[in-house]
């Protein structure tokens, strides 16, 4: 019995120390060479250098001065991360994008778009079209006392056209933008 335990034991060993060590310690290294940033969560920082977040994940900008994100299920919290899970016939979605359509609609602008109003499927999305960021430029300009010219140039600046898929603007990104044109 010995004969088949001892080599079965060493066997496991020898594979956890691969699998649970040497290639994790690899991959990280090899990341941290070739993708420094992403391998370090794509963090944005401020003119100071002070971390402000992720450009992978949304964060929640409160007041009339900030462009804002998309709704988050999850109270934008990493851990909570995902859908609501409620059923496009469930009465508590409807009344939430009720209420948020109400809270967000600008009588001159006409409806609230679609992507202010629903969550993204991990609830952490940091992009918005740029039309559901145009839609929040006159309330930005009004709060901040810019022109909605200045704003929109920023929008146009910061809107990325990936090589599939539609055009996006980073939230985080754009009101860094706008805290750089006009500090509060």
């Amino acid at each position: 019995m010995n004969s088949y335990v001892r080599p079965a034991l060493s066997l496991a060993l020898l594979m956890t120390l691969i699998t649970g060590a040497l290639y994790p310690l690899a991959v990280t290294g090899v990341a941290q060479v070739v993708f420094p940033d992403q391998a370090n969560g794509s963090l944005v920082r401020d003119d100071r250098g002070q971390v402000r977040g992720s450009a992978l994940i949304a964060q929640e900008f409160k007041g009339d001065g900030w462009f804002h994100s998309r709704p988050s299920a999850g109270a934008y919290a990493t851990v909570a991360s995902g859908a609501s899970n409620l059923a496009p016939s469930n009465p508590a979605l409807a009344e939430r994008v009720r209420t948020d359509a109400a809270a967000l609609y600008q009588a001159q602008q006409g409806p609230v778009p679609q992507a202010l109003l629903t969550t993204s499927g991990s609830g952490l999305d940091p992009h918005l079209p740029p039309e559901a960021v145009a839609y929040q430029i006159p309330r930005v300009a009004a709060a901040r006392q810019i022109p909605a010219e200045r704003l929109q140039a920023l929008v146009e600046g910061a809107t990325l056209r990936p090589l599939v898929g539609p055009p996006v603007v980073n939230v985080l990104a754009l009101n860094q933008a706008v805290e750089r044109l006009a500090p509060r």
